[in-house]
């Protein structure tokens, strides 16, 4: 299926609004069954927020009632790349130490912003830590990691919308898309 911007780009639709919202019930049943008591959800920003927000609502629905914090992990910047460098641009509030931590992130690709998150999190002391990513890309990793838990498997090629970008734009996009050249 495609899918015309106002832009003049043309997107093809990977995944439809409403394959994510099936899949959304699906992954909260999962992890609520894997047995993380008082939760703590920290959302890595700025491309998982869309999914975070659906992903909370639908763990609340299977009678589970996280914590909410939140921060800004970059390796990207306005690239479509990762630079390989990863950078807090913005912190969490909350403390985590003797916490259950579920990072949820948006995509995994090389692995670097989720390890980074990971282990940072460790250092301060969190008791588990589970990973949780809407996309799992069958890339090569540059670290040795495999999410927890994941929405979707997803091809080795740039993706946009619900809540991914590419130099801030198509964020608004109620599916998971590509841009066709």
């Amino acid at each position: 299926m495609n899918h015309s911007t106002n832009t003049g780009h043309e997107l093809e639709v990977i995944f439809t609004p409403d394959a994510i919202a099936d899949r959304l019930g699906e992954l909260a049943r999962e992890i609520a069954g894997s047995g993380l008591d008082s939760l703590l959800v920290v959302a890595v920003l700025k491309g998982s927020f869309v999914f975070a927000a659906d992903l909370i609502r639908a763990l609340h629905a299977v009678g589970l009632a996280p914590e909410v914090d939140f921060m800004t992990l970059s390796s990207y910047r306005k690239a479509q790349i990762s630079s390989g460098q990863v950078t807090i641009l913005r912190d969490m509030d909350l403390d985590v130490k003797g916490r259950n931590v579920l990072i949820v992130d948006d995509v995994l690709d090389s692995g670097r912003t989720l390890a980074f998150a990971k282990d940072l999190l460790s250092a301060r002391g969190a008791n588990v830590i589970k990973t949780c990513v809407l996309l799992d890309k069958q890339a090569k990793r540059a670290v040795n990691l495999e999410p927890d838990f994941w929405a979707f498997q997803c091809p080795d090629t740039f993706v946009v919308g619900y809540g991914m970008d590419v130099a801030h734009r198509y964020r608004e996009l109620p599916f998971v898309g590509r841009v066709r050249e």
